[in-house]
């Protein structure tokens, strides 16, 4: 733990964008650099989406959260990669919407982080504030460290049903994001929950996409975009709730005025909830 920590601090470099802090960005949050900011804009200018794109993600993560802790009764999430972004409808993050989905029961969340940034801000606002919040510093490709970690194994009780949120499966290869999504459907409790978001080109415009691959090319060289088909062979044998694997802005949409609701393949990304039996 101690070594990574120590190579985060040394890739804690503001002049390089990263794909959480771009997300907060575009959402019009504050955790991020002037870096993510004009990629935000650099976006834009190829096409004016990148802003209702986050929204659009933003809105169904907390749908995620809302659904699995109102309706399913889930009162422990690991949520893996997220940035912990504060742009979200109202500035409200993850661990907010859980426990107003479920005032009764005592959430407790799990952030894992491997960007420097996200975990240093998210350690000195959250966890001083709220008791049933930890913030772990963690790498899905390290994913045998990652769920040994002892703040994870103490503060979540893997005797009962938790949902698993895995949002940086962008920054893994085939065989480690296959290795990282049967971990977790091992490890976690029955009766628990995946959670799977994933970038994709799906829905870019073919006059568009060379200059999108090469502004991506140039800015976030460790991005791995996937097409639908790949999405959902990483998922394959998992029981998928419905909708299915769909666009983000179509995972169970809820009343008022959604992003990207009218072009959900604008969102850019898929999104899917499997229970785990």
């Amino acid at each position: 733990m101690r070594q990574r920590a120590v190579r985060n601090l040394a890739r804690l470099g503001t002049a390089h964008a990263r794909i959480t802090r771009i997300l907060d960005a575009a959402a019009g949050g504050k955790n991020n650099f002037l870096a993510d900011r004009d990629l935000v804009r650099h976006f834009d200018q190829v096409t004016p989406v990148a802003t209702t794109a986050a929204r659009a993600v933003l809105e169904y993560l907390s749908r995620v959260v809302r659904h699995l802790a109102a309706v399913e009764g889930v009162d422990q999430f690991m949520i893996v990669g997220s940035g912990v972004p504060n742009g979200s409808s109202g500035g409200s993050r993850l661990h907010e919407v859980a426990r107003v989905a479920s005032p009764g029961s005592d959430v407790r969340v799990v952030y894992v982080e491997s960007d420097p940034m996200a975990l240093t801000l998210a350690q000195a606002t959250i966890e001083p504030f709220c008791d049933l919040v930890r913030v772990v510093d963690g790498d899905v490709r390290e994913i045998d460290e990652m769920l040994g970690d002892p703040v994870v194994q103490t503060f979540l009780d893997w005797d009962r049903p938790m949902a698993v949120l895995l949002l940086s499966a962008h920054s893994l290869d085939d065989e480690c994001a296959r290795t990282a999504i049967k971990r977790l459907r091992h490890a976690a409790p029955e009766g628990s929950f995946l959670g799977l978001l994933h970038i994709t080109f799906d829905g870019v415009p073919p006059e568009l996409a060379p200059a999108i691959r090469s502004l991506l090319a140039m800015t976030l060289p460790g991005l791995t975009v996937r097409t639908r088909d790949e999405v959902a062979d990483l998922l394959d044998g998992l029981d998928l709730m419905e909708p299915g694997l769909v666009w983000v802005p179509e995972w169970r949409p809820e009343d008022g005025d959604p992003a990207c609701a009218d072009a959900p393949s604008s969102s850019g990304n898929y999104g899917a909830v499997a229970h785990i039996p």
